[in-house]
């Protein structure tokens, strides 16, 4: 019983509004930490900075350390992508800094820290999954893309490459340029110096734009859009706001009612029967 009131308290704490504001605080207090050591310091706050970095860590591990106890079973915290992902950087950041053969990689991982934001914010979780989820899809048109762009590059290196051979002189330079021109960097420079002497060559430039810039750059957005869409309603759903909550909560209690109307209406029924058996008898 004085487990289970542990790991109730535990838990209480952790889903606690206040604790979780400190976290979020904390997180920030280490990014800024990890930023001031940046900087050009005297050797009293390099102090400072130590025993705050310590500080910050220790506090890392109290919190996963909460979070691991107050699940029901030990090994059900690791079912979840989030919590293996903050287990991971806390227990990276445990990595000694001074003193240590591998004192890059430890710096490099505290500054990883600062990701924990992700898991701790749910809109954040819900940006990043929907961006995962969304890459199957984006690959597809990003396919398309290179297709577009290794054809108007082969075309521009053979139609221009007597006109400025740094900007067309291969297929490899000229999907360079091309991306140059998709993103608008001084394109009208490339577009005029090319008109000088085949005059029709805005063609060429305005279609390659309105396929990258518009259809594809559009497209990639609406993918984007519709995963996130799914994700927020999948978010709702599991938290019970929202207009996509509601409408789940409504269905569950619809079907827990159909299902206890089905047992009333077999209760009647086998009832009635009985009742008619013994008329008969």
């Amino acid at each position: 019983m004085a487990v289970e009131q542990l790991k109730t308290n535990l838990f209480q704490l952790h889903q606690n509004k206040i604790f979780e504001f400190i976290v979020i605080s904390i997180i920030v207090f280490s990014a800024l930490i990890t930023g001031a050591k940046t900087y050009d310091i005297g050797s009293t706050m390099e102090t400072i900075v130590w025993f705050l970095d310590a500080f910050i860590t220790v506090f890392f591990l109290f919190e996963i350390i909460i979070r691991l106890v107050s699940e029901p079973r030990f090994f059900d915290f690791f079912k979840k992508g989030w919590n293996i992902f903050d287990f991971l950087i806390v227990t990276a950041s445990l990595i000694p800094i001074e003193g240590n053969d591998s004192v890059l990689l430890a710096r490099l991982l505290r500054i990883f820290r600062v990701l924990r934001l992700v898991s701790v914010i749910p809109e954040l979780r819900i940006l990043i999954t929907a961006l995962m989820k969304a890459l199957p899809r984006m690959g597809y048109i990003v396919l398309l893309m290179f297709i577009i762009f290794y054809i108007y590059a082969a075309v521009g290196s053979f139609m221009f490459e007597h006109i400025n051979e740094t900007l067309w002189g291969n297929i490899s330079i000229a999907m360079l340029t091309l991306f140059r021109i998709a993103t608008f960097e001084d394109w009208t420079d490339v577009m005029y110096e090319t008109m000088g002497e085949y005059p029709l060559s805005w063609i060429f430039y305005l279609s390659f734009i309105f396929l990258t810039a518009f259809v594809f750059l559009n497209m990639m957005i609406g993918v984007i859009l519709d995963v996130m869409q799914r994700e927020q309603e999948s978010y709702y759903r599991e938290t019970g706001e929202g207009e996509a909550g509601e409408v789940h909560w409504i269905k569950e209690h619809t079907e827990s009612m159909e299902q206890r109307l089905d047992r009333i209406e077999k209760l009647l029924t086998e009832t009635y029967s009985s009742s008619s058996k013994r008329q008969a008898e």
